[in-house]
């Protein structure tokens, strides 16, 4: 398959080989194996989801920094400069390259995490707005590891460790729906991010940067900030980071590739990514490849949440 350099500055467009609004294009072996790939791991998600989703989660810990000594306006900042700068960039995308830009996975990506910060900044303005209240019922709870049950309280000045987390929990307001989804959506963003970012910077920037692509200063950003505003934000919130919840990593990525196929099942147009061709004999392995991605992206998130517990753990126990 030929490339030839695409009007939009994050896009390429491929010569179009084969009508993929006919039968022949996804009646046949190739498209048949990924559709196995894309469906076993939204099986294997659903299962993950069912079997271990409805953990615990306090809505103080929506925007309760992961150290007492720092004050929760500091997280409520943090987020609303987060906010203006993705949503600055996501604008300036749009009126540069119009609204055809979520065609591609990475908007999608920029925009579920430009989501979370702005709901992240609702909640934290809340959680200020409210900290006297909140303030009673907490006695400095640093959150450390809520899979193994340890965290860090400051009773009257003097720190020490309790090894029961759920017996805090149960005085506690429960974060309810929206908290459970905005840790949801922490989630998905940070393996998601991690998938783009690597995807841009370790194939299309080095391989396909000389090959006329366009790269500019907004799509270079859109690779750049969402992952340095997503480390500062895990270096200072109080969210868990279980490993189940890649689940929706997973079903993420899925949604966007049957959403790819609906489209070219009723357009016969060019794939945003030649790698989802259907017409490559490739695109099984692609296709595989691609999904057994998820799991070191997101496991590389999850030890710098790892990381972090145990500085924190050092420093403060």
């Amino acid at each position: 398959m030929h490339f030839s350099a695409a009007p939009s500055s994050n896009s390429w467009q491929p010569v179009v080989t084969a009508d993929s609004t006919e039968a022949y294009y996804w009646l046949n072996w190739r498209a048949l194996l990924c559709a196995v790939w894309v469906l076993s791991s939204m099986i294997v998600a659903s299962i993950l989801v069912w079997k271990f989703e409805g953990s615990a989660l306090c809505k103080d810990e929506l925007w309760w920094p992961c150290v007492p000594e720092i004050h929760p306006v500091w997280l409520l900042a943090f987020r609303l400069v987060a906010f203006v700068a993705l949503l600055g960039f996501l604008v300036i995308n749009v009126l540069v390259d119009g609204g055809g830009i979520f065609y591609y996975y990475t908007q999608w990506t920029f925009m579920l995490v430009t989501i979370y910060f702005l709901i992240g900044t609702l909640m934290s303005a809340y959680g200020c707005k409210h900290l006297d209240k909140f303030s009673e019922d907490k006695v400095g709870v640093t959150t450390l590891n809520v899979e193994q049950g340890t965290y860090i309280a400051s009773v009257n000045g003097q720190k020490k460790r309790q090894s029961n987390v759920l017996e805090e929990q149960l005085v506690k307001e429960t974060a309810g729906y929206w908290g459970i989804l905005f840790q949801i959506i922490f989630q998905t963003s940070a393996g998601a991010v991690m998938l783009t970012d690597c995807v841009f910077w370790f194939i299309i920037f080095p391989f396909l940067a000389i090959k006329d692509y366009n790269m500019n200063f907004v799509l270079v950003g859109m690779h750049s900030i969402n992952v340095v505003f997503l480390l500062g934000e895990t270096a200072l919130n109080s969210l868990s980071f279980p490993w189940f919840r890649m689940a929706y990593f997973l079903l993420w990525t899925a949604v966007y590739v049957l959403f790819q196929w609906v489209i070219h099942a009723c357009t016969n147009i060019w794939w945003p990514y030649p790698f989802l061709d259907l017409s490559s004999n490739y695109a099984p392995i692609w296709y595989l490849l691609v999904a057994l991605m998820h799991v070191p992206c997101y496991a590389a998130f999850r030890l710098i949440v790892k990381m972090k517990h145990f500085l924190l753990s050092s420093w403060f126990l």
